[in-house]
């Protein structure tokens, strides 16, 4: 650091003492002396004018002499310092000006040898040129004889070659010299052209002329052969067009030559594609498929089905074919237009040919041939790809449409303006889409599948469910589960018909994923990943997915005809918890996995997950109301029966509860733990303590009856008729058929409200004796003593058995309620 600073500090003093000898020299920067006014101020110090007289004196006159000695002192400074720095400079400097002055002196004595050497050179080139001069003039002769002669020589061996030209066509003729014998035509032509006139050059090109229309014969002949290779077609026709032969019948012929050769390999594609099956079988297999459709009685056999005809299984697999067909016909396809455009249209024309215009029509007849060859082929891919059904490995297909749209990019190179390479395109976003639809049919199927095994674990019976196989658990696409693995109850049965379908659902993705690989050369291009990716994947199979589970569990809930009796209300309960699942958590998963795996732009037009958990709570709603309605229903049948096939008028004294009773107070129970199993609690209003002793009045279905009782006389009873009536219009209506929500103490209450109602509704078109009034109180009483534990809200049943036994009242014959005391000890007892 001291070194770096005192060599800084060194070259900054040699600036200033260089600065300082400028000033004093009056040079610039770039050490010229610069152009300014000379200055006429004699009082001046640095101009030329200066009197040093003039200027002492004008000194003492305005100086004092404290500054005149200040001004004495500062020059006294400036020459010391000029002078020490004049002094600096020399000795600097010394060591130059000491070897310039012995570079001036060696350059004078090189230069004086110099001068002499140049002096010697100038008298020498003089020599030469006279030497020069003299030896032209001597072989001035000469050179015109010899010139003359060669131009003889010349002469005569183009005439050599003229009379030997006929003897050297044969010859190349006999060892198939095509190519030599055409270039030596061809150097010879002009010649014989220009000298025909003289019968000896006429014989010449008489004989030339027979001997290259025999060659051009031969030509002709091996090229409508075709037995050769493709090179030795193209300098065939090479030759051909160099003997003047028509462009566009050579064009012809070479791509019907081409033709056959390419033709053989679309014939041997098409020898290992599956034959089409005949009408007559698909015509049979359709009346199987649309008989078997109209027998089916639930919406479980709406499954989707697959045609399947026999037909022999191909010797190759999709990448074999793909692989033969690059290697064969689009490689031999890609060498025909190569060939047939550096022949027809990059060849340059010369003569009357240019005026033809031949590389236009060589390019239209192209275009034409390519285009027909490509779209035979394209038709022979597509019926190849459409035979690959099974949806077990992707990967084949993926790679086999990979290389047959990387050598597509091939004929694009060569024919920029071509359709083919679009088609090939489109034929691999058809392959892409078709195999899209043909997972959404797999996952149709197997969710299907899932509630078919599903519906046989709800109806074997509990010992036995271990041996059923429940949704398809460990196998791809609807394989069937191990029996041991097989769930028996709602929860596991729930569990694992979520658990197989998601696992489906990243199967199937996982699957679809590989066309959007990196190594895939169509996956990043705009024209598919965008589109396969947004509305291929995401919409077209897992949105339409969705929205299948959700419209095939809707179809559940159609009651018409056997088709909504025969679904078991615990599937429609298990439904209707699936779909609630789906619009909680499931879908939002599944689209943000799909998002996420496929990268989807949301810039088309997509379907938000709020509308697909919108359409899956409808149906989770849907299913669990017309499960309300169907375990309603059930309880209600019961009841109605047990109203209708009794005889009220004549029968005994009650002494227990009917048993019917007592069933659907079982059911109920049975009821409420099932779906207890998948759904909470909820909510319940504040039970009284007495609820289970609750007592009913005969004309009254009001709770506040007692403060009317001190009015109320058998003789009255249209009075409390209307005290009755008048109530009901302030009492709060009760909606039999309403929504429920998504928890047990709804459901139950929904359902107590069918059967209640329903029994309510059978009462009222009976007529009941003295003893039938009376089992109804019995009966009513045993349901009120258990029915109010599983509602919301205990005043709705109070009411509704208010109304039952009001109306049987209004309905007999001889109203003479039994005992309260005497109803507690029948039900207790039963």
């Amino acid at each position: 650091m001291d070194a770096e600073g005192s060599v800084s500090e060194e070259s900054g003093r040699r600036r200033k003492v260089h600065g300082m000898l400028k000033l004093y020299y009056g040079l610039n920067e770039e050490g010229k002396v610069p152009e300014q006014p000379q200055s006429l101020d004699p009082c001046d110090i640095n101009g030329p004018h200066f009197d040093p007289e003039m200027y002492l004196n004008k000194l003492r006159r305005e100086c004092s002499l404290a500054e005149l000695m200040d001004h004495e002192n500062c020059m006294v400074k400036q020459i010391r310092s000029l002078d020490s720095d004049m002094q600096t400079l020399v000795y600097e400097n010394y060591n130059k000006f000491i070897s310039a002055t012995d570079t001036i002196r060696k350059m004078k004595n090189d230069f004086k040898k110099m001068e002499d050497e140049m002096d010697c050179l100038s008298a020498n080139m003089a020599a030469i040129t006279d030497f020069s001069a003299c030896i032209s003039g001597t072989l001035q002769d000469q050179h015109a004889q010899i010139t003359k002669l060669s131009g003889v020589h010349t002469l005569l061996r183009k005439l050599q070659f003229l009379f030997e030209l006929p003897a050297r066509l044969n010859k190349c003729l006999e060892l198939q010299a095509y190519a030599q014998a055409v270039s030596s035509h061809r150097r010879a032509r002009c010649v014989l052209q220009q000298y025909s006139h003289l019968p000896s050059f006429k014989g010449i090109q008489d004989d030339c002329n027979a001997i290259m229309e025999k060659l051009a014969q031969e030509l002709r002949q091996k090229f409508r052969d075709g037995g050769t290779s493709a090179k030795d077609l193209s300098e065939c026709v090479e030759l051909l067009l160099q003997l003047d032969e028509p462009a566009e019948e050579l064009c012809d012929k070479f791509l019907s030559h081409a033709r056959s050769r390419l033709e053989l390999d679309l014939q041997g594609l098409e020898a290992e594609i599956k034959p089409d099956p005949p009408t007559s079988a698909v015509k049979e297999a359709a009346t199987r498929r649309s008989s078997s459709t109209a027998a089916a009685g639930s919406p479980t056999d709406n499954s989707p089905k697959t045609l399947s005809l026999p037909s022999p299984t191909p010797n190759t697999d999709i990448l074999e074919f793909i692989d033969r067909g690059c290697n064969e016909f689009v490689s031999s396809l890609c060498l025909v237009i190569t060939s047939y455009q550096e022949l027809f249209i990059n060849h340059a024309q010369t003569g009357e040919l240019a005026s033809k215009n031949i590389p236009q029509m060589a390019n239209g007849k192209l275009q034409a041939f390519v285009h027909d060859l490509a779209a035979r082929y394209f038709s022979l891919v597509e019926r190849r790809i459409q035979e690959e059904k099974g949806v077990s490995d992707n990967s084949l297909l993926v790679r086999a449409l990979d290389r047959f749209h990387r050598r597509l990019q091939a004929v694009a190179k060569l024919l920029p303006g071509s359709t083919v390479p679009n088609q090939g395109t489109e034929i691999v976003i058809r392959a892409a889409t078709e195999r899209v639809k043909q997972y959404l049919s797999a996952l149709q199927s197997f969710y299907m599948d899932s509630l078919t095994d599903v519906r046989q674990a709800l109806a074997t019976p509990r010992l036995s469910v271990a041996g059923a196989s429940v949704a398809g658990g460990g196998a791809h696409l609807g394989g069937p589960a191990s029996g041991r693995d097989a769930p028996g109850s709602l929860p596991e049965l729930l569990s694992s018909l979520s658990a197989n379908i998601l696992n489906q659902i990243k199967s199937v993705l996982a699957s679809v994923h590989l066309f959007t690989a990196k190594d895939i050369t169509f996956s990043n291009k705009p024209y598919f990943k965008g589109q396969f990716c947004s509305q291929g994947v995401r919409e077209n199979l897992v949105v339409n997915f969705i929205r299948f589970v959700c419209q095939s569990s809707r179809q559940f809930c159609e009651s018409a005809g056997d088709k909504g009796g025969s679904t078991p209300p615990a599937l429609l309960l298990l439904l209707s918890r699936l779909c609630l699942d789906f619009e909680t958590s499931t879908i939002s998963y599944i689209l943000t996995l799909t998002d996420e795996q496929f990268l989807v732009q949301h810039q088309n037009p997509i379907t938000p997950v709020t509308t697909l958990c919108g359409d899956a709570r409808e149906a989770a709603q849907k299913l669990l109301n017309h499960y309300v309605k169907v375990q309603g229903l059930i309880i209600s049948q019961m009841l109605r029966k047990s109203v209708e096939t009794r005889d009220w008028v004549n029968t005994i004294e009650p002494r227990n509860v009917r048993a019917v009773m007592k069933r659907v107070v079982e059911d109920t129970t049975s009821i409420d733990v099932q779906v207890g199993l998948l759904y909470e609690e909820g909510v319940r209003k504040a039970h009284s303590s007495d609820s289970s002793k609750r007592t009913f009045s005969v004309y009254s279905s009001s709770r506040q009856q007692p403060r009317y009782a001190a009015s109320y006389t058998p003789s009255a009873p249209m009075d409390t008729n209307l005290l009755s009536n008048i109530h009901k219009l302030f009492s709060e209506r009760i909606d039999i058929f309403s929504s429920v929500e998504f928890n047990k103490v709804s459901v139950m209450t929904g359902i107590i409200k069918i059967s209640l109602k329903t029994f309510l509704e059978c009462v009222r078109l009976r007529t009941f004796g003295r003893y039938g009034l009376q089992q109804i109180q019995v009966d009513c009483h045993y349901l009120q003593m258990y029915l109010w534990r599983f509602v919301s809200d205990e005043n709705l049943v109070h009411f509704l058995l208010d109304e039952i036994v009001g109306s049987s009242a209004h309905r007999c014959l001889d109203p003479s309620p039994m005992e309260q005391s005497v109803i507690e000890v029948i039900c207790e007892r039963g």
